[in-house]
């Protein structure tokens, strides 16, 4: 039994602990009345919450891996300057104007209006409205927040979970093995290493994401009832649309068509395959062979272009993650009644962008930096919790459409960058895809 359930795919596994979770949270919820809504918050409810509780455990060791690892892919000290920064400009570009997107977005379809239901404890809630009074007084201006990503001591960063200071720390350290070279070898076999060990307790955690969606579901639908399902409907189309709009306005739009001058049409038409694998698989890291081979075979990029933007892409080029967690944070803020001010809008944004680059191309992957960006607006752990407890079980159908959206991004990306550096076959491009 144990083994035919394991050899069920992950997200279909996924979708039965969801069902599974929402079949029993409607019976308890229509039939079982205020012992069974105790009972699920005492007994089922705290699997989930180890489940989250071991998502948050791997935001910090996520990101200080995979982060310099992605920087020191780039290779070479001197494609810095042509390549190398070229692609990484490109990519931070992109993927500042998802997460503003995605601000718009959920600012438009507002998926987090009218499930108050959520908000913890009026304690709590003064708690979290005194910490942004305070740190609105402590720390008002954009400058300030700005200095703080400089971290005074990179081990105490680490142990306190600033992630704004550890992702520029990271990037500091991969430009530095970068350039250090051969001598930075066992630093670099570190850091490669280690996004190897960090990326499989991810994985292992994964597999615990049945149980864990079953027990949120089952607590959620519960409390709320199918009412609750609504919002979650806003939030999936809000994703959706914007997602819709990065791929076609801007990648189709703005870098095909507006910069290289080439027919927005072929770009799609030869992207189909690894748009395809990309929402199947919910992977960018999964992807990248097919995303390789359609930039290649259907677009014209160079071997050596293709070779070295897409797989830092894969690192950090992560637009879908972008404008997803500029939702979350509309949504968070929505749901708890939280005013943003203007330079609220301004960390989310840094925050966004500088967090997705430190996200691994794996499946949910963005969830394990959800929390990041709620903290920069006074978002508490336990309000945290209840944002992902009602995202979670979702989570599979919205990461298939970021999914799809970052390796759109790379493949874009990676034919710019081919373009300035004189790499780029234009007649293959425009022939018919060999795919």
């Amino acid at each position: 039994m144990l083994k035919a359930w394991q050899a069920i795919t992950l997200w279909k596994r996924v979708m039965i602990g969801l069902l599974a979770g929402l079949a029993l949270g409607l019976v308890l919820h229509y039939a079982g009345g205020g012992a069974a809504s105790a009972f699920v918050t005492a007994w089922i409810k705290p699997f989930g919450d180890g489940f989250v509780r071991l998502i948050k455990m791997l935001v910090i060791p996520l990101i200080a891996t995979t982060l310099v690892a992605g920087v020191v892919a780039i290779g070479k000290p001197s494609k810095l300057g042509t390549l190398g920064l070229r692609a990484v400009l490109l990519y931070l570009g992109t993927t500042l104007g998802a997460v503003c997107l995605g601000m718009i977005s959920g600012s438009i379809f507002r998926p987090g209006v009218g499930i108050g239901e959520l908000s913890v404890s009026d304690a709590a809630m003064a708690s979290a409205q005194g910490k942004l009074s305070a740190g609105a007084a402590a720390n008002s201006g954009i400058a300030d927040k700005l200095l703080n990503i400089i971290p005074v001591n990179p081990l105490a960063a680490l142990v306190d979970g600033d992630v704004l200071a550890v992702i520029f720390f990271s990037i500091l350290v991969g430009v530095a093995i970068m350039m250090v070279g051969d001598r930075a070898k066992p630093l670099r076999d570190f850091f490669d290493a280690a996004t190897e060990v960090v990326m499989k307790i991810t994985l292992w955690v994964m597999e615990l994401a049945p149980y864990g969606v079953f027990a949120l579901m089952t607590w959620i639908i519960t409390e709320q009832g199918l009412s609750i399902l609504s919002n979650m409907g806003m939030l999936a189309i809000a994703l959706y649309l914007a997602c819709a709009v990065q791929i076609a306005l801007v990648y189709g739009g703005v870098l095909i068509k507006g910069v290289l001058r080439l027919p927005t049409t072929r770009y799609f038409y030869g992207i189909a395959d690894a748009m395809g694998v990309a929402y199947s698989t919910a992977s960018s890291n999964a992807t990248l062979p097919v995303s390789i081979t359609c930039a290649q075979n259907n677009l014209g990029v160079d071997k050596a272009v293709a070779g070295s933007v897409l797989p830092l892409g894969a690192t950090i080029n992560m637009d879908g993650t972008a404008i997803y967690l500029g939702i979350i944070a509309m949504f968070a803020a929505q749901a708890f009644g939280i005013d943003l001010t203007l330079g609220n809008y301004a960390m989310i944004a840094l925050m966004a962008t500088l967090t997705s680059i430190g996200t691994a191309g794996i499946p949910s992957a963005s969830l394990f930096l959800a929390a990041a960006v709620l903290s920069t607006f006074g978002v508490t752990d336990a309000q945290t919790t209840l944002i992902v407890a009602f995202i979670l079980p979702f989570d599979r159908l919205l990461d298939m459409m970021r999914t799809v959206t970052n390796v759109s991004g790379d493949i874009a990306v990676a034919c710019t960058v081919a373009k300035f550096e004189g790499e780029l076959d234009e007649d293959v491009f425009r022939a018919k895809p060999a795919l």
